[in-house]
């Protein structure tokens, strides 16, 4: 393996009943790239009418969300009341922080007429000392997102900073989260200002100083190399990383630098929905919504907790 590319990462595919996810972090020997601890491809998946999504509300503590859509649509309701629907190319940035719940749902409109889901969700690490901020939502339309041409390439800035464009996304780290759309013989350096850089490869063709990516697998690249990124074919990618934030425990929707963070939020959870989440509670539901999604029965045992790959889409 050329010494540019430190490791690469194939996407375990997961069936959700109809409904195909690529998980490719957290990774055994590679849990985290930068900040991001969390990375899922969703679809591409064709829904007939009357089909869709329902995840139902969950919890989520000391992290950022971020949903990326290449096609689709998808609602996005949370306990801070925020009730809105993401179209390819936003961007849904909701901090966690010491709490907060979400579901996420297929529009009445898609879900009538049937419709195409494909796009990328991630979960951001947030700072230790950033873990317990109050949570919040934004959420940023495509054309405000830097977009431009480099070297045969159309890029579009999510997050961070790359290349002399910084995204108007509030983050809490150095951070980079770019779309890559290249044309068939671009050839770009991947001379990035981040410590930690890693290429997804989303359909298409690509290489990384000559060795060929598969579509699903991710080339994390050796901290301090620029190696040279190439397309042989019309091709998608995503570029994502930043600095690194230190070990973090992760199990279900809870991600936290502390042991104790998690069993608490375990703690609160359980009993938010034994009290039928009144508010004022740490975990409330969104408005109008009825459900939600028990903790896990193996995490309701006063286990230790460890890092798992096995996590739910977001």
């Amino acid at each position: 393996m050329d010494n540019k590319i430190e490791r690469t990462i194939q996407g375990r595919t997961r069936d959700l009943g109809g409904f195909e996810v690529r998980r490719v972090l957290p990774y055994a020997r590679r849990r985290m790239v930068g900040p991001f601890i969390f990375f899922d491809q969703m679809g591409p998946a064709d829904f007939a009418p009357g089909q869709g999504i329902d995840v139902r509300p969950h919890p989520h503590i000391a992290l950022a969300t971020v949903t990326y859509l290449f096609d689709g649509a998808m609602q996005h309701k949370d306990s801070l009341g925020v009730d809105l629907t993401i179209r390819p190319g936003d961007v849904n940035w909701m901090t966690a922080g010491r709490g907060v719940v979400h579901s996420e749902r297929t529009p009445d409109e898609e879900r009538a007429a049937g419709h195409r889901l494909y796009g990328i969700q991630t979960w951001v690490a947030l700072p230790s000392d950033k873990e317990g901020i109050e949570p919040a939502f934004h959420h940023h339309k495509a054309e405000t997102l830097p977009r431009f041409e480099r070297d045969g390439g159309d890029f579009r800035l999510i997050l961070g900073t790359a290349w002399g464009h910084r995204s108007p996304v509030e983050v809490f780290s150095p951070i980079v989260y770019l779309h890559g759309e290249l044309r068939a013989g671009a050839s770009t350096k991947l001379n990035l200002e981040h410590d930690d850089v890693a290429v997804y490869l989303v359909e298409g063709a690509v290489t990384v100083d000559g060795q060929a990516l598969e579509p699903g697998e991710m080339a994390v690249i050796e901290p301090g190399t620029a190696p040279e990124l190439g397309a042989q074919s019309p091709s998608r990618i995503m570029i994502c990383g930043g600095a690194p934030l230190g070990g973090r425990h992760i199990y279900w929707n809870f991600v936290a630098s502390d042991e104790a963070d998690i069993d608490a939020a375990k703690r609160d959870w359980v009993a938010a929905a034994e009290a039928g989440f009144p508010a004022g509670g740490r975990f409330i539901l969104p408005p109008d919504e009825q459900e939600h999604i028990p903790l896990p029965d193996d995490i309701k045992r006063e286990e230790p907790v460890k890092p798992t790959p096995d996590c739910p889409t977001s």
